[in-house]
């Protein structure tokens, strides 16, 4: 099969370093690519925003399946515009997108199908919106209701807190809000693929979103992932199933945008059970990283069963190993960072054994690796439990030189207090 992969980021590399070891592959592409994907793929100069040039690319080049790995294609309606040309795509159309492109969208879908989430209420303006929020009282979380690359959304601690991020927010014209309720309890990444009637659970992750060690700092788009996610028992992940996954693609299918692709849920784990904080259409970064560590099966029948509606006959075996991914990013993000940095090592940390690396915002300088983004790599590394695949995680980080960059040293904090007990 000749496969064109969309994106440039730790999750395309990870998706691409997968898809490159299928026995089903002919020919991959990536567009556009990053130093890491190189390897991989051949990288092309395509704009993805400009659909005609993609689909023309596919039919000039004999493309069989077109793999979407970012949320704003999605949401511009990519796949509807392949599919209409006859070119099979993995990933929801423009309308089943909106599970992402619009938070308030989910969390009305949530309240109309009894699906398990956080009470919220929308705004169109700052003033009814920071009323809501002092008559509620903090904790309280504020949304942006567009996509924010995972990043628009505040744990507001304090009244003042959640006033700076509504003014934030409505300084942008046309902006909406969601705001809902706090949840306390251990968040979890539960994917399942998805083919418009039935759901395959993939493995379970945990993220870390927070930019510095101890959970503290800013919001960032990830810093740092694990799987599987302990929290995440046979019986959670059967209520999930139950109570958010199933019910969702039913609501979806009798709203007419049957739901295919890739269904990202954020869980709150709260003591009554597992509830929604938000959806994402498309694999999650940095939790790709580590679930293609440890998938067994080849990805690209699975990829073919989801656009094909076959999934309900198909199944996916996992190693039973633990993966850990730790983000280096560059010094400053998620606010301002520089560009153009020298990074080395990269080969000697690659080689450890059970390390991957996976780039991120790389780019190639004849031989030289330089940053090229916010967050830079993915060092990943499997082990049989998550403080093995943490150790070896930090021996390669260890090894790569680059001062400008730095990293959390304690992903996988939770699930290692457990594993001592």
């Amino acid at each position: 099969m000749n496969i064109l992969l969309i994106g440039s980021g730790g999750r395309e590399h990870a998706l691409a370093w997968k898809i490159a070891a299928s026995a089903e592959l002919a020919k991959l592409w990536c567009a556009p690519g990053n130093a890491g994907i190189a390897r991989e793929a051949e990288c092309i100069a395509l704009d993805v925003a400009d659909h005609a040039a993609v689909v023309a690319f596919c039919k000039a080049n004999k493309v069989d399946l077109v793999v979407v790995g970012p949320e704003a294609p999605l949401a511009a309606g990519i796949v509807d515009d392949l599919a209409a040309a006859g070119i099979k795509a993995f990933g929801p159309s423009k309308a089943a997108s909106q599970l992402e492109s619009s938070k308030g969208f989910t969390k009305d879908l949530c309240k109309a199908n009894n699906i398990p989430t956080a009470a919220y209420e929308r705004f169109k303006d700052a003033a009814a919106a920071k009323a809501y929020v002092h008559a509620q009282g903090a904790p309280i979380v504020v949304k942006a209701d567009g996509l924010a690359a995972g990043k628009g959304v505040v744990v507001a601690m304090t009244l003042a807190e959640a006033d700076a991020a509504l003014d934030a927010l409505f300084s942008s014209a046309g902006a909406e809000a969601v705001i809902e309720e706090f949840m306390e309890g251990e968040e979890a990444s539960f994917f399942v693929l998805c083919d418009g009637d039935h759901a395959l659970p993939l493995a379970t992750a945990q993220d870390h979103k927070r930019a510095f060690d101890g959970d503290k700092g800013p919001n960032t788009g990830g810093m740092g992932a694990y799987s599987p996610a302990p929290v995440m028992t046979d019986a959670m992940i059967a209520r999930t199933m139950d109570e958010i996954i199933r019910p969702t693609l039913r609501a979806m299918k009798d709203k007419g945008m049957p739901y295919k692709g890739v269904l990202f849920a954020g869980l709150m784990i709260t003591a009554e059970g597992p509830k929604l904080i938000e959806y994402n259409v498309r694999f999650g970064d940095p939790e790709t990283q580590v679930l293609m560590m440890r998938m067994m099966s080849d990805l690209v029948p699975a990829l073919m069963a989801a656009v094909d509606g076959e999934l309900q006959h198909f199944d996916l075996r996992w190693y039973p190993q633990s993966a850990l991914t730790v983000v280096m990013a560059a010094k400053g993000y998620p606010g301002d960072y520089i560009k153009g940095s020298v990074i080395s090592g990269l080969d000697e940390a690659g080689s450890l054994e059970g390390v991957e690396i996976f780039h991120a915002g790389t780019k190639s300088d004849g031989a030289r690796i330089l940053a090229n983004g916010g967050r830079v790599l993915n060092v990943t590394a499997i082990g049989d439990n998550v403080g093995q695949a943490q150790q070896r995680a930090y021996q390669a980080v260890d090894r790569i030189q680059w001062p400008e960059g730095f990293c959390r040293r304690d992903i996988g904090w939770q699930a290692i207090k457990r594993e001592h007990g």
